[in-house]
């Protein structure tokens, strides 16, 4: 398949490959890749002999400096806009207890036994006299045509060695899958997962993170968390989405499963955004729902205060899993007030409620309208065109009121120095009530955004709060 290979890169390789006398491969995601039909820019060349050595030459040979990851055993240079990774060909073994692996110098073979997938140990020949030659030995040619995740050896050994395989193929699955072709994952391999799931335990929070992310990167995420729960891998890793799942009936009444609803809105909020942090606040939105189900025999079920609830559980998922603690708060602002804009739908849309929306949201309101848009998920169509339409006048009345009062990024007009300065008075408890006070005047509507009427109202409130003109 040399017309894979027409970028200069490849023809350097295969000189630098004769010159040295050792054989040279592009081997795994770019090989998939084309296969597909899809651009890729990073490259993996295995060598059979030193990777380093190797990339050594190709760098003195093409006047590029390259970077040498001793500890890896790998090298990488840029070129011409590609990314291309050097390392050696090996076989690897593993101990139990741990996923790193002892590495030897191998062949072709031994680096295509050791590869997760067999859609991923699919290698092009470098060499001149079989420049462009596939090499498969584990059917990914097949399985690509078919859409199979499917480890090359036994899954056992396959995910046992190397648990993180597990998450991978989950996100492969997700990644790979369009609406022409669903990749799926063979049942020999999840009856594996379910086998293997707290082989998990020995992997970094790191690493299951950085999986975890990669999934949320993919156009319908939801594949990947629905896979993981069926291959028994979510519990152990999100074990608060989990407890979403299922749907409890008492006298005939249930609710909606939250775990299918949460990953509806997952992919709501994909459709219309890349943010990951949004994507999580998606995910994690309803987690509060679980602890604070009941059912009440007038009303239902009931899930009150699961936005207060879920909001306090955030900290704690992103702590464990060491995600970023700038996006945690993000995410935890948006569970926190979720529910707000539709309440908002179902009531008087006054101009009070709305600037305290738009007080509380700061920049962050027009990532909460996308989630709230995304929490629309009623399977009655005309239930969910009356919400859409008064949430159009929310969105309507936001835009007037942002317009009109400049609450998004609000600040006091009247500061804590100013109160001092008027009243000759230290630092007391009582500046703080006077200025929550003003704050709340203008929210409710009944003073201006501005200092002038500001000022005004402090004057007129502050005798109150035993504040006297010096």
């Amino acid at each position: 398949m040399p017309q894979y290979l027409d970028r200069p890169v490849f023809r350097l390789v295969g000189e630098v490959a004769a010159e040295r006398g050792v054989k040279a491969f592009v081997i795994g995601g770019y090989v998939r890749d084309c296969l597909l039909g899809r651009p890729c820019n990073d490259i993996d060349i295995v060598v059979e002999g030193s990777g380093i050595e190797f990339a050594k030459a190709v760098g003195e040979k093409s006047g590029r400096n390259v970077s040498y990851f001793q500890n890896f055993g790998t090298a990488m240079l840029h070129f011409q806009g590609d990314e291309i990774e050097f390392v050696g060909a090996r076989k690897e073994s593993y101990r139990r207890e741990s996923r790193k692996p002892i590495v030897e110098n191998g062949t072709l073979e031994d680096d295509q036994q050791r590869r997760d997938f067999t859609i991923n140990a699919l290698a092009l020949s470098l060499q001149a006299d079989s420049f462009g030659e596939l090499v498969d030995p584990f059917g990914g040619v097949r399985d690509l045509a078919e859409g199979v995740i499917r480890t090359p050896l036994d899954p056992d050994t396959t995910y046992s060695d190397d648990p993180l395989r597990m998450l991978r193929a989950v996100r492969f699955a997700a990644k790979l899958s369009t609406p022409e072709l669903q990749f799926r994952i063979v049942p020999e391999s999840m009856d594996s997962m379910r086998r293997m799931a707290d082989r998990l335990s020995i992997l970094s929070v790191e690493r299951i993170s950085e999986e975890l992310n990669k999934m949320m990167a993919t156009p319908r995420p939801s594949m990947a968390f629905e896979l993981m729960e069926e291959a028994g891998l979510l519990s152990h890793i999100l074990p608060e989405i989990s407890a979403l799942k299922g749907v409890e009936t008492v006298d005939g009444k249930g609710h909606k499963d939250n775990f299918q609803h949460s990953l509806a809105v997952l992919d709501n909020v994909a459709a219309v955004s890349d943010s990951i942090p949004l994507r999580w606040a998606a995910l994690l939105h309803d987690i509060g729902k679980a602890a604070t189900k009941r059912y009440d025999a007038a009303l239902g079920w009931t899930f009150h205060g699961h936005d207060v609830v879920g909001s306090k559980m955030v900290p704690r998922i992103y702590e464990r899993l060491r995600l970023p603690l700038d996006e945690m708060k993000f995410v935890r602002k948006m569970v926190w007030l979720h529910l707000r804009p539709i309440a908002l739908v179902d009531g008087d849309v006054t101009d009070s409620a709305v600037r305290r929306l738009l007080f509380d949201a700061g920049d962050d309101i027009d990532s909460l309208m996308i989630l709230c848009g995304a929490d629309i998920t009623s399977k009655n169509p005309a239930k969910v065109a009356r919400i859409r339409s008064n949430f159009e006048l929310v969105k309507r009345k936001l835009a007037d009121v942002e317009e009109k009062d400049r609450i998004r990024n609000f600040n006091n007009p009247i500061t804590g120095e100013y109160v001092m300065e008027v009243y000759g008075i230290e630092p007391c408890r009582e500046i703080g009530l006077l200025k929550e006070a003003v704050k709340e005047a203008i929210l409710d509507g009944e003073i201006g955004n501005n200092f002038e009427e500001a000022d005004a109202c402090m004057r007129r409130l502050a005798p109150s709060f035993g504040l006297h003109e010096k």
